[in-house]
């Protein structure tokens, strides 16, 4: 069962190397919220973490995200670290956007009861 990234966790041995990841896109015009979550099997961790390090995590902020346009906010849990950012629309691109795009795909087949058809039981949208 996927972990919630807001939900205390366990300091046990077998959790150390877990990798989570959350995005959330809100605002628009209809203000909706939309998530998407990922919590990738061990093998499949250090391709995830190579995902998550390429992000300019300490890159400069966007200081205007522009009416009525998405904000993304991106959690990460990791073995040692724990990260978090919001984005303006406007920079979800490059490796931001390769992550969330990994996310959402990730969690479409996760939630798809053939994830080999590419037909998801839920939409997430754009």
């Amino acid at each position: 069962m996927p972990r919630d990234l807001d939900a205390p966790v366990d300091e046990t041995p077998e959790d150390d190397d877990r990798v989570v990841v959350a995005v959330v896109r809100s605002g628009g015009i209809a203000g909706i919220r939309r998530r998407w979550q990922v919590e990738p099997p061990r093998p499949e961790t250090r391709v995830w973490i190579g995902l998550i390090e390429r992000c300019p995590w300490d890159a400069p902020r966007e200081t205007d995200a522009g009416a009525d346009r998405y904000v993304w906010s991106i959690r990460v849990r990791m073995p040692q670290e724990q990260r978090e950012r919001e984005l303006a629309d406007s920079e979800l691109q490059g490796a931001w956007r390769e992550l969330v795009d990994a996310v959402r795909e990730a969690d479409s087949a996760r939630r798809s009861p053939d994830a080999s058809t590419g037909s998801a039981t839920e939409r997430t949208g754009p």
